[in-house]
């Protein structure tokens, strides 16, 4: 053996520790980069897992070595964490029966995990790649242990999360055989507390379970509670899907409220999802998800479109026969999980759409998410190159509609200003000259045409139901002068009427689909139930039910005997003068008398 001088060792040991320092700077760089990276969604991948582009020069390590010191080796170094004193202990009793020859085992060591996460998520990242059997969450050491039934599931795992980076509450972990084959603890450790033996036993009953099964608890059904933007099943699917695969959705409105039903593939995800999101804000102060379990154990899907969609079924009909036959004749086939004509349909992008919850758009934990986008571009699809238009979806990021199908007899640039108003500032209102049944109306902004759009598609006004979608015209031109117009352009962007001028408005909190019962305001002390009553009757209304609000008699419901009624009441009644200084405020209501 050969013999080294003091001064060949000590250069030797100079040299490793430099190496070291280099290698702790870059671990720590690298960590940061990571956190800062922006995922991509990839929709095929199993679970609905993120992908973050893999960061250049990232190393994998081959193992972790659990030492008396608390230092942790992976092929890179790492500092030993200090006033970690019961974490340490727990490495220190862990029994592991190691395997020095670095083959694939069944074990998998999981690192820089979030410091709050929960044994039940650590499982969640395994359930899609087999049977979990053993989980050791070490929250000071920020690292994991989950262990699989066999070595084919583990390699699975480990082979996908090589190519595509895993995350955990927004933070990127990272992948790797452990040195051990088997993981063996005690009553000392964290997974025999109550939650890790619940996630452990969850995840068990889903071994050999087929995905489309469904079963308790599988299913949630999600409220949306001040709904001043509209939600569509896209975004609620990108929403979803962060905590893994969404297997059906179906979406419907009950009592004047935006709801759906989500059905997840097993009770761990569907948990996770509803603990997250539960009370988060879609966009900034409105669109509040309420999540309770469904009990229902499985969705039946009939239609894939905007309202349902089964992804385990991409073959299932649009329920529009026209539709069909034209998917039908491009050999389409209905909107599917991947080639979905709807993919770019929702309009408006969702803060909780980004896996990562950063500063620009703000976070989880129950604080409001800002960052609200304007529509973008609807998708190039072999549909839009057909000339097909589906229903809901925004063709340009423009301001302006197009309404079709109107009463000539009825309608006034008055009426349409005032009935759009319920959903934005109207700016113009254009009857066209040599087509009165067709009207041009430019909101104020993009998501409010959408919000109009999405709520007054089909709806009937005057005995007939109009149809909303968006215009090619950016703008509402106003007539020339000399032109003939009969008064059937109207400027309104001075008007005192508009809605929601203030930044913050409350009446961005009142905004409801239309309905027979309608919400009155400004009503001054002086005038009676009968007086409103009887001024709603003298035109033409008669009232169904009428109710002051208990605690401020300024307000009030008024129902009609048909929705119909509801909409010529609002169109008429609103701006009514009760007195000399008050003028009747009239919007659609959420709630029956």
């Amino acid at each position: 053996m050969p013999r080294y001088s003091t001064t060949d060792l000590r250069k030797c040991y100079y040299i490793h520790r430099e190496r070291m320092k280099r290698k702790v700077c870059f671990m720590k760089e690298l960590s940061h980069l990571n956190e800062m990276s922006c995922p991509i969604i990839v929709p095929s991948l199993p679970a609905g897992y993120d992908v973050l582009q893999p960061a250049l020069g990232t190393k994998r390590g081959s193992d972790e070595l659990l030492s008396q010191s608390g230092a942790v080796s992976n092929g890179s170094v790492m500092s030993p964490q200090p006033n970690h004193s019961d974490n340490n202990n727990d490495a220190k009793k862990v029994k592991l029966d190691k395997n020095q020859n670095g083959k694939p085992s069944k074990v998998i060591h999981i690192r820089n995990i979030p410091n709050e996460v929960t044994e039940a998520e650590i499982i969640h990242l395994g359930i899609p790649f087999g049977r979990v059997t053993n989980v050791l969450v070490l929250k000071g050491k920020n690292q994991a242990f989950l262990e699989m039934a066999d070595e084919v599931a583990a390699s699975t795992m480990v082979t996908y999360f090589t190519s595509c980076m895993a995350q955990l509450r927004g933070r990127a972990v990272y992948v790797q055989f452990s040195n051990h084959k088997e993981l063996k603890t005690d009553q000392t450790h964290s997974n025999a507390n109550a939650s890790a033996q619940a996630a452990l036993q969850a995840a068990s009953a889903l071994s050999g379970q087929n995905e489309t099964q469904g079963g308790p608890n599988t299913v949630l059904r999600v409220i949306i509670e001040h709904m001043v933007y509209p939600v569509t099943l896209e975004v609620l699917c990108q929403i979803f899907t962060r905590f893994g695969k969404v297997l059906k959705i179906v979406t419907f409105t009950k009592n004047n409220t935006f709801q759906a039903l989500i059905q997840y593939p097993d009770v761990v995800t569907a948990q996770a999802a509803k603990l997250s999101l539960d009370g988060q804000n879609i966009y900034n102060s409105c669109c509040t998800l309420r999540i309770e379990y469904s009990k229902l154990t499985s969705l039946n899907v009939k239609y894939n479109n905007d309202k349902s969609r089964d992804y385990t079924n991409p073959n299932l009909p649009t329920g529009d026969p026209g539709l069909d036959a034209t998917l039908a004749g491009l050999g389409a086939g209905a909107p599917g999980v991947l080639a979905s004509p709807f993919a770019a349909m929702h309009g408006l992008g969702s803060p909780l759409t980004s896996p990562y919850g950063n500063s620009a758009v703000g976070g989880m934990g129950g604080m409001p998410l800002a960052g609200f986008q304007m529509p973008g571009a609807a998708a190039t699809t072999a549909l839009s190159a057909a000339g097909i238009r589906l229903a809901g979806t925004m063709g340009s990021t423009g301001c302006v509609l197009l309404v079709s199908n109107l009463n000539e007899e009825m309608v006034t640039p008055d009426a349409l200003f005032t009935l759009f108003g319920v959903y934005g500032d109207v700016q113009r209102v254009k009857i066209l000259y040599n087509k009165k049944d067709s009207a041009l109306i430019q909101m104020s902004e993009p998501h409010q045409a959408h919000l109009a759009m999405t709520h007054m598609d089909k709806l009937r006004v005057f005995g007939k139901q109009i149809r909303v979608m968006p215009s090619k015209h950016q703008t509402v031109q106003l007539p020339k002068e000399g032109q003939p117009d009969a008064g059937l352009t109207k400027d309104y962007s001075n008007s005192t009427l508009h809605r929601f001028k203030k930044p913050g408005s409350k009446n961005y909190q009142n905004i409801y689909p239309p309905s027979a019962t309608l919400h009155l305001s400004n009503i001054p002390p002086s005038v009676s139930e009968e007086e409103i009553k009887d001024a709603f009757t003298k035109n033409g209304f008669p009232v169904k039910a009428f109710k002051f609000f208990p605690k401020d008699r300024k307000m009030a419901l008024i129902q009609l005997p048909a929705m119909d009624d509801a909409v010529s009441a609002l169109i008429k009644m609103h701006n009514y003068q009760l007195s000399e200084s008050n003028h009747l405020r009239v919007s659609f209501s959420k709630s029956s008398i």
